[in-house]
């Protein structure tokens, strides 16, 4: 289960001083998950998606290394669907793990983030969106790359706010992350003044690349007229066959159509293409959200270490969390730690398939130190007390 990624012994002596560079040792930790049975099975998710990210994350920061005098290394932990997660979580932190990058659901990343061993480690959560992870169940030890539920849905309210589009449906599935994503975006939809007309529930067991043509119609043909038709599908199962088969022609946003994202592969500016490109030529597909909070998450690591000179996980993430942090991640502004939950705060893209539609947050929503808090549960709404709640 655990290896270490050959060729990242990288770094090297400061250029000018001889010294030996100080190392610092970053651990992949990731829990695989057999995905549920979805409708098409055209898209299989890659074997390495997220670590991916990390791989070329930790190349990148290595080269910086050679010129600050610091080495890094990554060592991979990946535990099969079959195995026990704590047992290789508890080996990797008694080897001497204390900067991890967790790709995991939430029930595993509390569990490893609870444990006495993990007291002083800095965790990176780049995998589960859960909202209470960055609430009611927040950890001190663990700070969040993914964007959380609420950001994403916050994007897509200020999206739906400035094409005035006042008339709402929704279609949500029945998975819990269906549940957990339209839960979020109700939520959005009312701190953003807006409101839903209508909503259904889909629960069509039938093969849908033949039936679509003929149920979807029937399926929406009661919704009341709208502007909008949003979809509640986050694994990518039934939404697909909703576009273009709706008994009213109208556009598609949520899971579908218009997707309010961390990352995507069509995301181009601010230097981005460079960033896709060498992801391409590492990896041979496109850089997903995943593949993007892990990079970012080593990237934040990489800007920590250079600016303090310093390897151990508490000064980390001091930094992290300070006003002195800016990340660059290639969406336009500098990214930074909220430190009254631990979410990174990000622009979000909001794409198609073939290009980047906005991005949030939009001109005209407003705050009193950084727009970017506009997007998920900002300082007063936080119902996370590990940081220390709302200052």
């Amino acid at each position: 289960m655990k290896r270490m990624l050959a060729g990242v012994l990288a770094g090297g002596l400061a250029g000018a001083t001889g010294a030996q560079a100080e190392m610092l040792r970053i651990d992949w930790l990731e829990r695989q998950v057999v995905p549920p049975p979805v409708l098409s099975n055209m898209q299989a998710e890659p074997a390495t998606l997220g670590l991916d990210g990390a791989r070329l994350s930790l190349a990148d920061i290595a080269t910086t290394g050679k010129f600050t005098g610091q080495e890094y290394r990554l060592v991979e932990t990946v535990v099969p669907p079959e195995a026990d997660f704590l047992p290789a979580a508890r080996a990797a932190l008694a080897d001497g793990a204390r900067v991890l990058v967790v790709r995991a659901p939430a029930a595993d990343l509390l569990a490893l983030a609870d444990l006495p061993e993990a007291r002083g480690a800095l965790i990176f959560n780049t995998d589960a969106p859960d909202e209470a992870l960055r609430g009611t169940d927040c950890r001190a030890n663990v700070l969040h790359t993914l964007p959380s539920y609420a950001m994403r849905t916050d994007a897509l309210a200020q999206f739906i706010v400035t094409k005035r589009w006042t008339h709402l449906a929704m279609i949500e599935g029945t998975l819990p992350e269906d549940r957990a994503y339209a839960a979020a975006l109700r939520a959005s939809l009312t701190k953003f003044g807006l409101s839903l007309a209508a909503e259904k529930t889909w629960d069509f067991d039938a093969n849908m690349r033949r039936a679509a043509a003929a149920e979807v119609p029937l399926f929406t043909q009661d919704l009341p007229e709208h502007d909008l038709l949003l979809v509640a599908d986050e694994p990518g199962d039934f939404a697909r066959y909703v576009a273009y088969n709706t008994w009213l022609p109208r556009p598609l946003a949520g899971s579908e159509g218009a997707k309010p994202v961390g990352w995507a592969g069509v995301v181009e500016q601010n230097g981005a293409a460079q960033l896709q490109n060498r992801f391409r030529d590492l990896a041979g597909r496109e850089m997903s959200a995943d593949d993007y909070a892990a990079w970012v998450a080593i990237a934040a690591i990489g800007e920590a270490a250079t600016r303090t000179k310093a390897t151990d996980a508490a000064t980390l993430r001091g930094y992290l969390l300070s006003d002195k942090a800016r990340i660059g991640g290639f969406l336009g502004r500098p990214l930074g730690f909220r430190d009254w939950d631990g979410q990174l705060r990000q622009p979000i893209p909001i794409v198609t398939e073939r290009a980047v539609v906005a991005q949030a947050p939009f001109e005209g929503f407003l705050h009193a130190t950084n727009e970017l808090d506009t997007l998920g549960p900002d300082r007063p709404e936080t119902q996370c007390t590990a940081f220390g709640g709302a200052k």
